[in-house]
């Protein structure tokens, strides 16, 4: 039963605001701004499977070793991994002091998914934002608090060419991750035609 659930919270968390399940199809923030890309749901289920395969371990309680099993992708090191143990073992540490009796396994679960989860798609989105402000001051003559001004308008109404950038940089992580090299160079051509979009919308706005 417990296993069950947690190959739901994997299902759920991992393909939440990014994937629609059997269609190789990202999408944005909502599914309205979608992008097909070919064998993206091969690399989903790839992802997916490297949870659930290794759950016995997580419910053993040796959750570093859990964890060291998301050094295969790309980006993810030591660092992050020490981060994101020491965040449960805080949660832990405060559930022990609060004295509750039963701790739940599929939330505390769910919480080390999301901490993954959360980095693995901030690595390479970092990437394209820094390529963003790099292509808009090659064409403008504009500082970066406006630059970061700009963004964080599109940030705070979910702009679509964000969104789904934000996504296809994920994908191109885990296509790398798992050695899918057409998809990674596709996606590649795709960050690269959204990170265009986004600096033309940011020189309208400074014009």
């Amino acid at each position: 039963m417990v296993l069950e659930s947690l190959y739901a919270a994997t299902d759920n968390l991992v393909s939440q605001q990014f994937y629609k399940d059997g269609h190789d199809i990202i999408i944005g923030r909502t599914p309205e701004v979608s992008l097909k890309i070919s064998n993206s749901g091969q690399i989903v289920r790839k992802f997916k499977n490297l949870f659930n395969e290794n759950l016995n371990l997580f419910l053993d309680g040796k959750y570093l070793k859990f964890l060291n099993l998301f050094k295969k992708i790309k980006g993810i090191d030591e660092n992050f991994i020490k981060e994101i143990y020491q965040d449960l073992e805080l949660k832990l540490e405060n559930l022990k002091e609060a004295k509750a009796e039963n701790i739940n396994t599929v939330i505390l679960y769910s919480l080390v998914l999301n901490s993954l989860i959360s980095s693995i798609r901030d690595l390479n989105f970092r990437e394209a934002i820094r390529e963003v402000k790099k292509r808009v001051k090659n064409r403008i003559k504009i500082n970066d608090r406006r630059i970061q001004d700009e963004l964080d308008k599109m940030f705070m109404r979910n702009d679509g060419n964000v969104s789904i950038l934000y996504n296809i940089s994920y994908l191109d992580t885990l296509a790398e991750s798992f050695n899918y090299k057409k998809v990674a160079k596709v996606c590649k051509i795709q960050i690269s035609r959204y990170i265009n979009r986004i600096v033309n919308n940011i020189i309208s706005a400074n014009n």
